[in-house]
């Protein structure tokens, strides 16, 4: 993947139910579309936010080639990183399959990382996209994710 086309964009707040079901934006499928023939979405841990990080199943390969990359550059003075990384990346990620109407089961698990309860919140990062639970997103240091989360809630009339 050494050029992507494809990047994901904007934000979209989504309802989540008691069973972990919710609706992937339209937006998100037809890029992982572009960039892969599986209808899933692969989440992860992000690695410094509390939410979790999303991609295509092809970018897989990316992150191996960059994990690689980073555990040359980090042997000697920190060797334990890439394994946490690996673990983060790998041991933790889960694809997750949508149907014909974007819909999925987010993991019990992976909802329980990123504290996701009744609201997840979308947001593109160019070659990966995160997924908030958006009331965390109104507490982060980070004042961006903080004006699109309250953007997001504003729009649905959920602001607190």
């Amino acid at each position: 993947m050494d050029e992507l086309e494809h990047f994901f964009t904007g934000s979209a707040l989504t309802a989540v139910d008691a069973k972990g079901r919710l609706s992937v934006p339209a937006g998100i499928r037809q890029k992982v579309e572009r960039r892969s023939d599986v209808h899933a979405i692969m989440l992860a841990s992000h690695e410094v936010s509390l939410c979790l990080a999303g991609f295509d199943v092809n970018y897989l390969k990316y992150l191996h080639r960059d994990n690689e990359r980073r555990r040359l550059a980090e042997e000697e003075r920190a060797p334990l990183a890439h394994y946490s990384r690996g673990r983060r990346l790998f041991g933790g990620a889960e694809e997750v399959p949508y149907d014909a109407s974007g819909r999925i089961v987010l993991p019990a698990k992976l909802r329980k990382r990123a504290r996701i309860e009744t609201l997840a919140l979308f947001v593109g990062m160019s070659a990966t996209f995160e997924l908030w639970n958006p009331h965390l997103a109104l507490e982060s240091e980070d004042a961006e994710i903080r004006q699109i989360a309250t953007e997001a809630l504003e729009e649905k009339g959920l602001m607190p």
